[in-house]
């Protein structure tokens, strides 16, 4: 995707990307970078959540809008629950960790609301 984003602005298309791997969408420099510290395959938010999407894609288009320097990163300021997702992060076949994991994020989105 980022490498499509380059293509674009190279072209005048403005363009903002919304992810999780920071490394590297930052290495390969895109114009406007989004940044969610989420599990990666949720760049705007937990599925059905969409209050938290609505917010992330409109802070992506102010930044397309008011992003004045090359390489600009703004990091959205949104949680995913706890921090358990990390510890099932990568993890392969051990489906109770993910699962336990996506349970305390909904516990923690419950909570919070």
């Amino acid at each position: 995707m980022s490498l499509v984003a380059r293509h674009l602005e190279a072209s005048g298309v403005v363009t903002v990307v919304i992810g999780s791997a920071r490394d590297i969408v930052e290495e390969v420099g895109v114009a406007r970078f989004v940044f969610v510290d989420f599990p990666l395959g949720n760049p705007t938010g937990a599925p059905g959540d969409t209050a938290m999407q609505r917010e992330i894609v409109e802070l992506a288009l102010g930044v397309a809008t008011s992003a004045i320097a090359p390489r600009t990163t703004v990091q959205a300021p949104h949680r995913w629950g706890d921090d358990g997702w990390r510890d099932a992060f990568m993890s392969i076949g051990d489906r109770d960790a993910l699962r336990a994991a996506g349970e305390r994020r909904r516990a923690h989105q419950a909570a919070a609301r």
